[in-house]
C-alpha cells in the first residue's frame, strides 16, 4: 500500500499540476477506492505529494469541500465536449431527441480516466449521486456549467409530462446505470464478459432512453 502511494505521489509531482489539482485527483482516486466517508484525508494529502497533512482542510475546508471540488472540476472538464455536441445536435435538428440529449449528458464521462487509466471518477460519482437528496431535476448541489445546464433543461422539456421529483429520480437511476458500465465493463476481457464494451454500452443506452422517457404509470386513488 505504501509503495502504491509513493508511486502516485511521484506521478503527481512530475506532471506539473498545481497542488490543489493534485489533491482533487488524489481525492477522487481515494474516494473511489475507499468510499467518500472511508478515505483518509492524510493519505490523500500524501498521494498528492503534499508535505502538510492538513492540506485538504487548507484548500477545501473539509471532506465535503473536497467532494464538491472533485465534482465541479470534472463537470468543467466536460463542458467543451458537451458544447460541441450541443452545436452538432442543433445543426442536425435533434435538440428534442431523447437519445441525443442523454448522450450529451452522459457520454463525455467516457474520456475521464485517472492516471492509471481507470474510471475512478465513475466510482466517485456513483457515490456522490447516491448522497443526493434534492427533488429538483438536475440539482446535485454543485456548480451549473452552462452546456450541461442547457442539456439538462432540454432533457427536462423532453420529459415535461413527469413531475420534477420523478424526473430527478430517473436521472439519478440512469446515471448510475451508465456509470456501472464504465466501472464494470470498460477495459475488461471481452471473452470473460461475453460481450465487448461497445455492445454493452449500446444496450445500456437503449435501456436508459426507455427508463428516462417512459410514461408515469402510477394508479391514483
Amino acid at each position: 500500500m505504501a509503495e502504491q502511494v509513493d508511486e502516485q505521489k511521484a506521478l503527481f509531482e512530475s506532471d506539473g499540476m498545481d497542488g490543489k489539482t493534485r489533491l482533487i485527483l488524489a481525492g477522487e482516486q481515494s474516494f473511489a477506492k475507499n468510499g467518500i466517508n472511508g478515505a483518509s484525508m492524510r493519505e490523500i494529502a500524501s498521494r498528492a505529494g503534499q508535505g502538510n497533512h492538513a492540506a485538504v482542510q487548507y484548500h477545501f475546508g473539509s471532506r465535503e469541500g473536497l467532494v464538491r471540488a472533485i465534482f465541479d472540476y470534472r463537470m468543467e472538464q466536460m463542458e467543451e465536449a458537451r458544447g460541441a455536441m450541443l452545436v452538432r445536435a442543433e445543426r442536425q435538428g435533434r435538440l428534442k431527441d431523447a437519445r441525443t440529449l442523454l448522450e450529451i449528458v452522459l457520454l463525455p464521462q467516457l474520456d475521464l480516466q485517472d492516471a492509471d487509466g481507470n474510471h475512478s471518477y465513475a466510482s466517485f460519482l456513483s457515490q456522490y449521486l447516491l448522497r443526493s437528496r434534492s427533488p429538483e431535476f438536475g440539482d446535485f448541489s454543485g456548480t451549473e456549467p452552462p452546456n450541461l445546464t442547457r442539456a439538462l433543461r432540454l432533457l427536462r422539456e423532453r420529459v415535461d409530462y413527469l413531475p420534477p421529483y420523478v424526473a430527478q429520480r430517473r436521472l439519478i437511476s440512469i446515471s448510475l446505470m451508465f456509470l456501472n458500465i464504465l466501472v464494470r465493463h470498460h477495459g475488461t476481457d471481452e471473452i470473460a464478459f461475453g460481450e465487448g464494451f461497445e455492445e454493452a454500452l449500446e444496450d445500456t443506452m437503449e435501456q436508459i432512453v426507455m427508463v428516462m422517457c417512459m410514461p408515469l404509470r402510477i394508479a391514483r386513488h
